[in-house]
């Protein structure tokens, strides 16, 4: 069964350059440690959700301990603080 992690971000700034950035090099990142879809979701002006999916409960369990640090990288290299974070099995999709 599919599972997915969501992560809510509030950024300090916005620009074409930190789009860039997140999009060049972490949401590589990201897939590289198990995950086989991110999207980040701007949600507010200065306000993002990062939406990451795995093809099961154990490869999410397995990269956790990277994405950590990807997320701790993020925070120290970019105008932004993670709020929240949630995960669980998806049970229905389209």
């Amino acid at each position: 069964m599919a599972y997915s992690t969501v992560s809510n971000w509030t950024a300090t700034e916005w620009n074409d350059e930190l789009e860039a950035i997140a999009r060049d090099k972490f949401v590589p990142l990201i897939k590289s440690v198990g995950a086989s879809r991110v999207q980040m979701i701007r949600t507010g002006e200065l306000n993002f959700s990062v939406v990451t999916e795995y093809s099961d409960e154990a490869s999410a369990n397995a990269a956790q301990a990277k994405i950590a640090e990807i997320r701790e990288q993020a925070a120290q290299e970019l105008p932004m603080t993670m709020s929240s974070s949630s995960a669980g099995a998806v049970f229905a999709q389209g």
